[in-house]
């Protein structure tokens, strides 16, 4: 069975760069299709790369995965499934090396060569002037047999110190050998010198369009090797049709008909609400939207062709189309929602569950609370894969596709696959964590390779732009082409989540991606509204009365372990111990909104946030006095800017935040009311990189939340409105539209 097998499989041996990561779009996905399509056509990656700098393309979802890898210009074989060595030919070459110690040490005596500085196992790599080195080379190799070693050169520059007998030709000869293949069932294909030694072991072969003009001369009189026009894959493609290696030329790319929308908008939330009436669909508009919806659909209010790409939970069995609806006709009249529908196991699984389970803690460095299943990530790459094909079906030619959040990482490899042009942009909403903690992740090198294949990546703060970059960094072969300073739009020092500086743009493993800052900010004229309308006054003086004059300390929060509710609670509680005369003095409000419902990883601890609320209000109320006051559910955001005008201090502490718009909020709300109230803001907010003039705290030292808290109760009149005047001036500067049209306007260039 196996020698049937091997007699009748194919096996391209390629160089990667100019080879199989090189050529036109269509060409590269005709070969990458055709080569996952036939299962008797085997890969084999021959490159002068280390195994370490190969492992991040082994994780790019974009190429077919190689059977063989032939590393380190022959040195090191192995096999493509689990990157163990292939035996014996990997002992045999280890036996032909002396050391990395004793070669580099004896081509000390060589000043003119430089050391080059990439991972590299059994070899030594080294540049040197053309002119110089052709006065030394003779000496090189001198010295390079003593010590059984061979020199193998490449641009007229560049050398490479192995074993003897070891090469991309001898040690793929020596594969193939092995494993039993046919000589001429093997093309292949490089572009510089250094893969002329697979031509010279008799392969059929092919030199791109392209190549290195040494190694087309020194091929010109080879009767097995096809000098192709077509650069990269187009030249390999070109071959396997000229060899008769397979039976008929790869198809075009299917045509993919484009749609009308120049903007494309991909949310987790549709820009209306559904109900499902008497078994029928009814869309109405949201009774109560985030800020950033109305901001996303006021670019579409000048009649801009656009389309918004959301998900919906499918009644019945999902068919597979997407179906398309008018928004509002009469105020976004080119706009048109598209719902992916998922079915309700596809929710559970991609949003409730996963993403809340793998992805949430480590983003957040809850790292010990993460739960990874691969299966769930299959669901999740499949549904982001379901994205992209309805962004890709809607997008009009060159148009730009803008992306949202975490749920949608995968969503920008799979567009790029299907729509290379497009101009794809992505906002991170959470913050990005540092790389050592976003490494846990198991799919890591996917993740950021995907998030590589937009063209814009933007971030809150530079702070998660850095921890992005860091990341790549660490991943992949990455060059930053600019850095821009971040003061004065941002602190630097003296904060959790500042930085001096950020990369602004990069290019990591052949990909170039431009990277900027744009923290959210607040609807105004929304807060405006609330304020002029007829029940506002009413509601903060009911507020102020149920206090009976005691000062009000607001938190308002979402349910959930970042947040740091109970640590907030526990603070408190110390405060009131150490500071006996602010008993019945002051009085807490905590407002918290509960997840979605079937979010079960929260109901412990919303348990235990009432357990310490009433334990605090049990050890220490009084007749006329409750010290906390809690509320577990979703206020009218009218009910919200009422206590945030009627507060005197907003106490806002998570350990961990992307950036915090109720911040934001209550900055506007004091600004418009003509009020100033004190600000305390964890300083693990994004936030708290943007917002000076508030009063910033670490939310992991009990002592220093209750400290902070008692500065801001006995804040000074003036210094509460020299604060208050800061924030408000940011707050009104930076508010919603700037961030949209700043974020859009980025995302509209191309990188470089």
């Amino acid at each position: 069975m196996n020698a049937v097998l091997q007699e009748r499989s194919l096996l391209l041996a390629t160089d990667l760069d100019g080879t199989f990561l090189a050529g036109d779009t269509a060409s590269r996905q005709g070969l990458y299709r055709l080569i996952e399509a036939r299962d008797d056509l085997d890969v084999a990656w021959v490159t002068g790369r280390g195994r370490d700098s190969v492992l991040p393309l082994l994780e790019d979802s974009t190429l077919p995965k190689p059977k063989y890898l032939i590393c380190d210009v022959g040195a090191t074989v192995l096999h493509g499934s689990d990157l163990q060595p292939i035996q014996p030919l990997q002992a045999r070459i280890d036996a032909r090396w002396p050391g990395e110690s004793i070669v580099s040490e004896a081509m000390r005596r060589f000043p003119q060569l430089q050391r080059q500085e990439v991972p590299q196992e059994r070899r030594c790599s080294y540049y040197c002037d053309p002119k110089l080195l052709r006065s030394i080379r003779t000496e090189i190799e001198s010295v390079a047999e003593s010590l059984g070693c061979q020199v193998l050169y490449s641009a007229d520059r560049y050398l490479d110190i192995l074993p003897r007998h070891t090469g991309k030709g001898s040690t793929l000869s020596a594969l193939v050998e092995t494993m039993r293949l046919r000589r001429d069932r093997v093309l292949v294909a490089g572009d510089t010198l250094n893969d002329l030694s697979m031509y010279l072991a008799g392969f059929n072969g092919v030199c791109v369009g392209a190549s290195e003009p040494a190694l087309t001369d020194a091929t010109a009189g080879l009767p097995h090797v096809l000098h192709a026009q077509a650069p990269g894959c187009g030249g390999i493609l070109q071959a396997m049709e000229h060899f008769g290696l397979v039976s008929e030329a790869v198809a075009s790319p299917p045509e993919r008909p484009a749609g009308e929308a120049e903007l494309v908008m991909v949310y987790h939330r549709l820009p209306y609400e559904e109900r499902v009436v008497r078994g029928e669909r009814v869309r109405r508009p949201h009774s109560s939207p985030n800020g950033i919806i109305p901001s996303l659909l006021s670019f579409f209010a000048d009649g801009t062709p656009g389309s918004w790409v959301a998900w919906t939970t499918a009644a019945g069995p999902v068919v597979g189309e997407v179906e398309r609806a008018p928004v509002d006709s009469m105020r976004y009249p080119g706009l048109t929602a598209a719902t992916v529908a998922l079915n309700a196991g596809d929710v559970e699984t991609f949003y409730k569950r996963f993403s809340k389970e793998a992805f949430w803690p480590v983003i957040n460095t809850f790292w010990e609370r993460a739960k990874f299943d691969d299966e769930d990530w299959k669901v999740f790459l499949r549904v982001n894969h379901k994205f992209a094909e309805a962004a890709a079906m809607e997008a009009a030619p060159g148009a730009t596709v803008w992306l949202h959040d975490y749920n949608l990482w995968m969503v920008p490899a799979a567009l790029r696959q299907l729509r290379p042009d497009l101009k794809i942009a992505f906002f991170h909403h959470t913050q990005f964590p540092a790389a050592d903690i976003f490494n846990i992740l198991p799919w890591r090198k996917e993740i950021l390779g995907s998030l590589l294949a937009c063209d814009y990546v933007g971030f809150h703060i530079p702070r998660h732009a850095e921890n992005f970059v860091d990341a790549v960094r660490g991943t992949f072969q990455t060059d930053i082409l600019s850095r821009s300073a971040c003061a004065p739009r941002f602190l630097t020092f003296g904060c959790a989540v500042g930085v001096e500086d950020m990369a602004t743009e990069l290019i990591a493993d052949g990909r170039r991606v431009r990277i900027g800052a744009h923290p959210i900010g607040t609807d105004l004229q929304r807060i405006r509204n609330c304020l002029d309308s007829g029940e506002h006054l009413g509601a903060v003086e009911r507020i102020r009365e149920q206090l009976s004059g005691r000062k009000l300390i607001l938190s308002i929060e979402r349910l959930d372990y970042t947040k740091g509710i109970l640590e907030k609670l526990e603070a408190f509680e110390q405060l009131l111990e150490q500071s006996p005369e602010l008993r019945g003095e002051v009085t807490l409000v905590v407002v918290c909104v509960p997840a979605a419902k079937g979010m079960n990883v929260y109901r412990s601890l919303q348990r235990r946030i009432e357990q310490l609320v009433g334990r605090i209000n049990g050890r220490l109320s009084r007749l006329d006095w409750t010290p906390v006051r809690f509320f577990a559910r979703v206020l009218p955001f009218q009910t919200v800017v009422s206590y945030y005008a009627a507060a005197d201090v907003m106490w806002i502490t998570p350990l961990r935040d992307g950036l915090n718009l109720v911040a934001k909020e209550f900055v506007a709300t004091q600004g418009l009311s003509g009020k100033s109230a004190v600000l305390v803001l964890s300083e693990f907010a994004g936030a708290a990189a943007e917002l000076r003039g508030a009063l910033l705290t670490n939310p992991h030292d009990k002592s220093d939340l209750a400290d902070t808290l008692r500065q801001a109760l006995h804040m000074s009149s003036k210094e509460r409105t020299e604060r208050q005047e800061q924030l408000f001036e940011i707050v009104k500067n930076y508010d919603l539209s700037q961030w949209g049209g700043a974020f859009s306007k980025q995302s509209e260039r191309r990188p470089g």
